[in-house]
């Protein structure tokens, strides 16, 4: 099993965090790491509702499609996906700290078919890192949009 827990502190309202962290509809405009995104589903996100995101990962286009199973408002969700062999399985919490909204992400990835448990046992400590980079990025990008800029601005020059 690979899993990987990582957070950040946002600094905005919980609420407008919840809302960014579950726009599915704009997921490839608001993450840099995400080239497509669809949602799969009509009315509003909640649970049950299911999408698809393209990223490029290892140098490959890699497209997955993913339901929410848990979904409560302004607090929490849960995203889940098969993949590569795995089920995985990804729990967001939102919490208000002084100054914002601290988001928590837990990342589980269960191998399933023998393939994925072989690699799983060869690369898991590299699955880990590559996982937790992805997430940090993710939750990067989403931070920079809540705190007022935009996911593709770039530093200025020194």
């Amino acid at each position: 099993m690979v899993n990987v827990q990582t957070g950040i502190s946002i600094a905005a309202p919980r609420h407008e965090v919840f809302s960014l962290f579950t726009d599915m509809h704009n997921l490839s405009e608001n993450i840099s790491g995400i080239i497509r995104s669809e949602v799969l589903t009509e009315g509003p996100i909640g649970e049950g509702s299911r999408f698809r995101e393209t990223r490029k990962m290892f140098g490959k286009e890699h497209t997955e499609e993913m339901w929410i199973t848990g979904f409560t408002p302004n607090e929490s969700y849960c995203v889940e996906a098969e993949s590569c062999g795995s089920h995985d399985i990804t729990a967001f919490s939102f919490a208000d700290e002084p100054g914002g909204t601290r988001v928590d992400v837990s990342f589980d990835s269960v191998p399933q078919k023998f393939m994925a448990k072989v690699m799983t046992k060869i690369m898991g400590r590299t699955m880990i890192k590559a996982c937790a980079k992805l997430f940090d990025k993710d939750m990067q990008d989403l931070k920079v949009i809540a705190e007022g800029g935009r996911a593709d601005a770039q530093p200025l020059p020194a």
